[in-house]
C-alpha cells in the first residue's frame, strides 16, 4: 500500500485542507469574513425582518405577475368562460352550446344545432355584456355564433 500524497510530497498534513481550501476559495470568489463583519450582516437581517420587500410574495401574486407579463391572460379568461359557461347563458342553454375558441378578438360559440344557434343569436347583446363585466382581460371585439357541421354534401367527391 503506497502512503498518503503529502507524506510523499513532504507537506505538513495538518495545514494541508487550509491550503486547499484557501486556493479554491480564492479561485471561486469566496472571502473570508472575519467575525464582526458576520455579526453586522446579522444585525441587518434581523432589522430588516417583515418589513415591505423582505418576505417572499405569495404564490398567488406571483403567478399573477407571470401570467400577465408573458400575455396569459386571454388564455385564462378563456378558460374561465368554458368552465363557468352555465352561469353566463343559463344551464339550459350550456348543455346544447360550447365556447370554440378565441382569436384577433373574436369569440366563436358553437351550438348543437340550429335552433340553438338561433336563440344565441338572438342572446349577443345580452351575453356580450355579460362576458364583458365579468371577464375584464378579454378583449371581445365580436361573437360568432355557428350551428353544427352538415354532414351532407353533393357530389360524388367530397373534400
Amino acid at each position: 500500500m503506497n502512503p498518503p500524497i503529502a507524506r510523499t510530497l513532504h507537506l505538513d498534513e495538518r495545514k494541508l485542507p487550509a491550503e486547499v481550501f484557501d486556493r479554491l476559495a480564492k479561485h471561486g470568489g469566496y472571502v473570508m469574513r472575519d467575525r464582526r463583519t458576520r455579526e453586522e450582516n446579522r444585525e441587518k437581517a434581523w432589522e430588516s425582518f417583515g418589513k415591505p420587500g423582505r418576505d417572499p410574495a405569495a404564490f398567488g401574486s406571483v403567478l399573477n405577475g407571470i401570467a400577465s407579463g408573458g400575455h396569459w391572460t386571454p388564455q385564462l379568461k378563456l378558460a374561465q368562460l368554458r368552465n363557468h359557461w352555465d352561469q353566463v347563458v343559463g344551464p339550459g342553454i350550456a348543455m346544447h352550446s360550447t365556447v370554440a375558441g378565441f382569436a384577433d378578438g373574436v369569440l366563436t360559440i358553437r351550438a348543437e344545432s340550429a335552433v340553438w344557434a338561433t336563440q344565441l343569436t338572438y342572446m349577443l347583446p345580452q351575453l356580450t355584456s355579460t362576458i364583458r363585466d365579468r371577464l375584464k382581460g378579454l378583449d371581445i371585439g365580436e361573437i360568432r355564433v355557428t350551428g353544427p357541421q352538415s354532414g351532407f354534401r353533393r357530389g360524388r367527391y367530397r373534400r
